[in-house]
């Protein structure tokens, strides 16, 4: 027994000597290093695929899996395959970490996520560490991507926030404006911040502005009696789709009818198990995609992801196709191969990110600047006869 374990012990320090070895150029012992003989590139996704926000992350998962598939039936990357792997964190911060870990274990040398904000900051401490590659399709947190290592495919908080109250003032959507937001998460409270401040810039008067927790959001009664009694024309609601229909549901019950408006937390709305789709008539929110829309290429993706998942995508599924499209564009702007360190491998597409301009579903001529935050005009879509349809600047204020 001694003599076994003494044999596995040389085999575990030839094995951390290759390992070192594999790390290639980066000199830094505190990086990932990826296997120099590898032979396809691993990337990897992070999403909740159960709990509250399921929608969301297997819309990623989903419109990441369509975009490897087309791609490597196309040739691959640079002539290389990709191998995907996705890991549900529940929407969980520690969850999200252990993903990545588990990942990591794979030989993961690109990560697309997380899906979720507070999540995602957690993981991008993680990936910075490592000086991974990172691309998340939907955290919109400001310190999702406060690294150089990470870029993101959406909208951050505050442009949602004031691009949403330019809309409104611009397009005479109302003068008096209620918010309802949740102030125990980073999505809603940083739309939220940036809406207030462009809001009153623009001359638009937040009559009331109602915060709800985690621990409290169920009943809005409260919320939704102070923005009626303000004379609230329009409900900003910064907020995911699932608080999003209880407000909807019991404002009416209150006979409360304004405009309501909201941010890409929104979609998704329409497929909530137990939610009548005819209380988000007229709701509109920010949103890059719409499945409605009429160029070839969202009608193909619609059209092939139906076929593979029968299902309808929506805005993150969209999201996640892109951000494989772009990680594709970068390592061939930059010729770069699986068999290059994990340190190298993202060095090389942080700089292609900066350099290149990608036309995908959820934008036209999208750049991205070092601090990976993408340029793209922002869509608004509105809920008719339930479907969504992309808002037109002459209908937005009858």
């Amino acid at each position: 027994m001694k003599m076994w374990k003494k044999a596995a012990s040389v085999m575990l320090a030839s094995a951390m000597v290759f390992s070192l070895a594999a790390c290639g150029s980066s000199g830094d012992s505190g990086k990932s290093g990826g296997s120099s003989d590898s032979d396809t590139f691993k990337i990897g996704g992070i999403g909740p695929t159960t709990g509250d926000a399921a929608i969301y992350g297997t819309a990623v998962k989903n419109g990441i899996q369509l975009a490897v598939d087309e791609i490597n039936a196309a040739g691959g990357i640079n002539g290389k395959q990709i191998e995907y792997k996705f890991e549900d964190d529940q929407a969980d911060s520690e969850k999200s970490v252990n993903a990545y870990n588990t990942l990591k274990d794979w030989g993961m040398q690109a990560l697309i996520g997380t899906t979720t904000s507070t999540p995602c900051t957690a993981v991008v401490e993680e990936t910075h560490s490592d000086n991974m590659f990172q691309l998340t399709p939907s955290a919109t947190a400001v310190d999702s991507i406060q690294y150089d290592n990470a870029f993101r495919m959406c909208f951050s908080d505050p442009n949602q926030g004031s691009a949403s109250a330019d809309y409104i003032a611009e397009n005479k959507l109302a003068t008096k404006v209620a918010i309802i937001y949740n102030s125990s998460d980073t999505y809603s409270s940083g739309i939220y911040q940036t809406f207030a401040t462009e809001a009153k810039a623009k001359g638009l008067d937040v009559v009331a502005a109602e915060a709800f927790t985690a621990d409290n959001k169920t009943d809005f009664s409260v919320q939704i009696q102070k923005a009626k009694d303000a004379g609230a024309e329009l409900v900003f609601l910064p907020i995911y789709y699932q608080e999003a229909s209880l407000i909807l549901a019991q404002a009416n019950k209150a006979g409360f009818t304004p405009k309501w408006f909201g941010c890409d937390g929104m979609d998704g709305i329409l497929d909530l198990d137990g939610f009548d789709a005819s209380l988000a008539e007229d709701l509109m929110f920010l949103t890059p995609f719409t499945a409605n829309a009429t160029d070839e290429a969202t009608q193909k993706f619609v059209a092939d992801y139906k076929e593979a998942f029968g299902d309808t995508p929506i805005q993150f599924a969209a999201d996640a196709y892109d951000c494989v499209y772009v990680i594709k564009a970068a390592a061939e702007k930059e010729d770069v191969t699986p068999d290059k360190s994990v340190s190298d491998i993202c060095d090389a597409l942080k700089k292609g990110m900066t350099e290149i301009t990608y036309d995908g579903l959820t934008g036209k001529s999208i750049t991205w600047s070092e601090d990976g935050e993408p340029t793209k005009e922002p869509t608004v879509v509105v809920v008719k006869s339930g479907e969504y349809q992309v808002l037109q600047a002459e209908d937005a204020a009858e």
